[in-house]
């Protein structure tokens, strides 16, 4: 596989080449003895597959696992080294079989993860080459320089990572480039193709008022005691003239609000106890209220403010509705989009008999195929993103692309979850899941689905 982009080609070409494909001989789609696998007219080869291989395993060594690439067929390197790792305390040492298993089982996965990250960069290459999508040298050089720099802030942590990795900088380069070639081919596919008017925007406010409508909220200082006698004293204190906040913190078994001095802010229904909460929209403002008994103890209050319920105008969320319908069709062109790129690249892509996989035409039966890797694919055996300076590479992205993305494309602009995923009141959990601060000392929340928060993109 070259680094540099592939040049455009015919249809017909193309057409040839499905066609080949499907016949399987006589049409130079044999793969090299010196490759790994060909897609179209390039290839990639056992070079450059044995490269990334040493990069993966390097990376798994930075994560607890062996120190030596695995050396099919025999792995006796492998095997040498497992063996010269402690035996578990206690346990027996394993035997030679058992290491070679090991080391079969490494190499499986490492090729697997280093096939996949080189065919769907050449996927990528190729049909950034289809669609004239460039990036110059220096967008990748400045890209890069811009994460190094916020990666490893010391040149030495810069340094460490290139000699565990096994990677170069050339290798991170490359990856650079995929990375926005990636972003660029995400543009240009959907560019076109997504545009909200105003009667869009107006029609979707219209159909989901209801999302847009903010909840009576209250705000309330409170003590939670274990037992009604205790909340008794509490409620005495304050009757006696004490300010609620020292006794909050004197009294009170539920940490949070107990830190703020008993203040909890923006309550609205469905978030919190229910027993606490009928109380609580039952009351005047300014009027001591409890004991109240509830599944975590007993509640001393009073509601310090009230914010009557209101409908936010379509001024005020029309930008919130434009990004959400963006979002939405965006992701409807890339899912469209995805599923042609996979058939497409999948069928003139083949690969030799010991490195097939699902991404191949010639994949074994059995086979299942794999997601998208994120921003050009995470060089296999990489540490995960958002480790210490030094342990993750420029380039690494945030995360993995969600299903239907090109390979290693970004999510759809502004990464807002569709309309109605996200409930107006913010994500609350359901009614009587937690106490106001989480679960008091002593006590815990009844069994069942752990808050709903909002939705991923």
């Amino acid at each position: 596989m070259n680094a540099s982009l592939s040049p455009a080609r015919p249809l017909a070409v193309i057409a040839l080449t499905a066609l080949c494909a499907a016949v399987a001989t006589g049409c130079g789609n044999d793969v090299p003895p010196s490759a790994v696998a060909k897609v179209g007219d390039s290839t990639i080869s056992k070079d450059e597959f044995n490269r990334w291989l040493a990069s993966a395993a390097a990376g798994q060594q930075a994560q607890g696992g062996s120190s030596t690439v695995p050396d099919p067929p025999d792995f006796k390197k492998c095997i040498a080294s497992l063996k010269e790792q402690p035996a578990p305390e206690g346990g027996q040492s394993p035997s030679g079989e058992d290491l070679k298993k090991q080391c079969e089982d490494q190499y499986d996965q490492l090729k697997g993860e280093v096939m996949q990250f080189l065919i769907q960069a050449e996927w990528v290459q190729q049909e950034a080459a289809d669609r004239d999508v460039e990036v110059s040298e220096k967008e990748v050089r400045e890209s890069f320089e811009q994460q190094k720099q916020q990666a490893f802030p010391k040149a030495a942590d810069y340094k460490a990572f290139l000699k565990d990795s096994g990677m170069s900088e050339q290798d991170i380069l490359y990856r650079v480039e995929l990375d926005q070639l990636q972003t660029k081919l995400t543009q240009a596919i959907t560019k076109d193709e997504v545009k909200i008017s105003e009667a869009d925007v107006e029609e979707f406010y219209d159909k989901n008022k209801q999302q847009f409508a903010r909840p009576e909220s209250r705000d309330v200082n409170l003590v939670l005691t274990k037992t009604e006698d205790r909340a008794d004293e509490a409620k005495q204190a304050i009757e006696s003239g004490e300010k609620f906040a020292p006794v909050a913190r004197e009294f009170s078994i539920d940490q949070a609000t107990k830190a703020q001095g008993g203040k909890l802010v923006d309550l609205t229904k469905g978030q919190q106890d229910q027993q606490l909460e009928q109380a609580a929209f039952g009351a005047q403002q300014g009027e001591l209220e409890g004991p109240v008994k509830t599944q975590f103890g007993f509640y001393v209050f009073e509601v310090t403010d009230v914010t009557e319920p209101a409908q936010s105008s379509l001024e005020e969320v029309k930008e919130t509705i434009r990004q959400q319908l963006r979002s939405q069709r965006e992701q409807k062109v890339l899912d469209d989009f995805i599923k042609d790129f996979r058939d497409e690249y999948k069928e003139k892509t083949q690969c030799a008999e010991d490195f097939r996989i699902a991404e191949c035409a010639n994949a074994p039966k059995d086979a299942t195929d794999t997601a998208p890797p994120a921003s050009g694919g995470t060089p296999p055996g990489a540490p995960p993103p958002g480790a210490p300076p030094g342990a993750a590479p420029p380039g690494a992205p945030p995360g993995a692309a969600p299903q239907g993305v090109p390979p290693g494309a970004v999510p759809p602009s502004g990464g807002a979850p569709p309309p109605g995923a996200v409930p107006p009141s913010g994500g609350a959990p359901p009614p009587g899941a937690v106490p106001p601060g989480g679960a008091p000392q002593g006590a815990q929340p009844p069994a069942g689905p752990p808050p709903q928060g909002p939705a991923s993109p």
